[in-house]
């Protein structure tokens, strides 16, 4: 059994959820995987917490669903720096909220983290999209011997999406991507086909807490579009920048349009796309109309998709359905298991 010690910094709905798979998950990843993962250090916005010998994840889970800062736990304190926690950890694990135009706080602990040495497991976007070029250097992406980044939970949730295409595609020349990746922008065009106006179905979601605290990001196509970046980056090698991705939101949408498109059998999708033209990659998101016999037109509203087009294995497609939170961390324990399956004990410090 080997024991990795980790941080995890954010504590919203993927981190308390990823706390929740701690507890569930032990016993099969000892049985399976011969790994034991003892959280040390955790952190949110109102301060830290650490205790060397392990925080109880159910303890630190109840605290939070109470609305509560891990700075008023023992061991806890507000203030400080994110970089003093990497001294005792084999792992860090980022789920703060994402911000696309600084990428912070998660940056700053991410790419010192990579400097020191420490493997990351990414759920936020932000870091990803301002600092890949940076990122990657410091990375295994560009060098095997240098600790290991991922972040599949970050495009799509539990959904594969660049595991289907960095590992299951590494031999074919991938030519074409569609992705439904952004579900609730799926939930809003499902219940406009209902008759419901973008405005009533945006207080359905509020009310559900799935619309994020920024609107924009989900109606305004931001999120969809940091998205396809990220796989774009990272699986095409498509070195392009949030401003290149061709942005259509749902307010252009007219209100009757979706339940039209249902009447006739059709579907209006919340697409993103990458195709290659003429030796470059053209990235794009927003609604399209498909076609009663495009796969993704029986997407369920919970449902994430991504289909691969490449010259010697065709069409490659997943699915997969799910509450996001949920398939977010289970994607970043996926992420963890695979960085320490391979890991040398004598690399745990």
């Amino acid at each position: 059994m080997r024991t990795a010690r980790i941080l995890l910094n954010g504590l919203g709905q993927v981190g308390q959820h990823f706390l929740g798979l701690l507890e569930s998950q032990a016993l099969h990843l000892g049985a399976r995987h011969g790994l034991a993962l003892r959280l040390v250090a955790a952190a949110d916005s109102g301060g830290t917490v650490v205790d060397a010998a392990g925080l109880d994840p159910l303890r630190l889970r109840t605290h939070k669903a109470a609305r509560n800062s891990v700075a008023g736990l023992p061991g806890g304190r507000s203030g400080g720096s994110l970089l003093e926690l990497l001294e005792d950890v084999d792992l860090v694990l980022e789920a703060a909220p994402t911000n696309l135009e600084t990428g912070q706080p998660g940056l700053a602990l991410v790419e010192a983290a990579l400097e020191q040495g420490l493997p990351v497991v990414l759920a936020s976007k932000g870091p990803l999209v301002v600092g890949w070029p940076r990122l990657s250097v410091l990375s295994d992406w560009r060098d095997p011997e240098r600790p290991a980044l991922r972040f599949s939970g970050a495009v799509g949730g539990g959904l594969p999406s660049l595991n289907m295409g960095w590992r299951d595609l590494a031999g074919a020349r991938i030519q074409r991507v569609e992705a439904v990746l952004n579900l609730t922008n799926q939930l809003l065009l499902a219940r406009m086909a209902d008759g419901l106006s973008l405005e009533a179905a945006m207080g359905e979601a509020k009310a559900a807490g799935v619309l994020e605290a920024d609107p924009s990001l989900d109606v305004d196509g931001w999120d969809a579009a940091a998205k396809i970046l990220i796989l774009a980056r990272s699986v095409l090698g498509h070195d392009a920048a949030l401003p290149e991705v061709v942005r259509q939101g749902l307010g252009s949408v007219p209100a009757d349009l979706p339940a039209r498109l249902r009447a006739e059998g059709r579907r209006l999708v919340f697409l993103q796309t990458a195709e290659l033209q003429d030796g470059r990659w053209h990235l794009s998101v927003g609604p399209q109309a498909l076609e009663a016999g495009h796969p993704f037109a029986t997407l369920r509203p919970d449902e994430a998709a991504v289909r691969y087009a490449s010259d010697s294995l065709g069409l490659t497609e997943a699915r997969w359905a799910g509450s996001g939170p949920l398939g977010t961390a289970a994607a970043m324990l996926r992420d963890t298991v695979e960085i320490l399956g391979r890991c040398h004990p004598s690399r745990l410090r």
